[in-house]
């Protein structure tokens, strides 16, 4: 794997001002796919804001993937895995043996958000169907990476859809969740990458909050 970074960021905090201006920071790396055979695939909710500067930037169609972190019962913060619209499940053994959780606790956990990914599909997508990712270069991108279960199951979707090239563009990332990608994904462009066992994807940014479906549902009617 590719790994492209900016050096000046790495380990440092609050680089960006904003999503957007992150993205079009990310523009500035991913300058050879300029109206090429590509595709922008983001990641709601976060990933949105981002993915619309770079594919506006550069040329390119733009499009949103649904997934859904699978929460911890009693930590809505944290997850233990994550599950794609088209059924893909990727979980984090590891977390798990220490959680401790029956086979029952996670399919129940996975259930609730499998309602969460029907509603976003209806509100974000509505009938339109998924685009045609065979032989396209396929740009994934989110507002960051911590884990990188939830990219990671992203990816596995994205892969079996035959694409020629797929790149994972991200702002921030930890250490550990580029490892986690490497070997799925051709080319990995992570401005800000971080060391160290605690990551937060806020800590990239000066401006952050958590975006509503109101203001992803802004920024697609925007596209259209």
């Amino acid at each position: 794997m590719k790994l492209v970074e900016e050096t000046t960021f790495r380990d440092r905090f609050y680089v960006f001002k904003d999503r957007y201006h992150a993205g079009e920071l990310l523009t500035g790396k991913l300058e050879e796919y300029r109206c090429a055979d590509a595709y922008v695939l983001a990641i709601p909710a976060g990933g949105v804001p981002v993915g619309y500067v770079i594919s506006k930037n550069l040329g390119l169609p733009f499009d949103v993937i649904v997934v859904r972190k699978i929460h911890i019962p009693w930590n809505q913060e944290a997850g233990f895995g994550a599950v794609t619209f088209d059924g893909i499940v990727v979980l984090n053994e590891r977390l798990l043996r220490i959680l401790g959780l029956t086979r029952e606790e996670v399919d129940r956990c996975i259930r609730v958000e499998e309602e969460a990914i029907k509603r976003r599909l209806k509100l974000f997508r509505g009938g339109r169907p998924f685009p045609d990712l065979e032989n396209k270069v396929v740009i994934l991108v989110d507002d960051g990476i911590a884990s990188g279960y939830t990219m990671l199951s992203a990816v596995k979707s994205v892969a079996k859809r035959k694409p020629s090239k797929i790149v994972v563009a991200v702002p921030t990332g930890s250490e550990d969740a580029i490892e986690l990608l490497e070997p799925w994904v051709d080319e990995m462009v992570c401005l800000n990458v971080r060391t160290g066992p605690i990551f937060a994807v806020a800590d990239a940014y000066e401006f952050w909050h958590d975006l509503t479906d109101e203001d992803v549902l802004k920024i697609l009617k925007a596209i259209t």
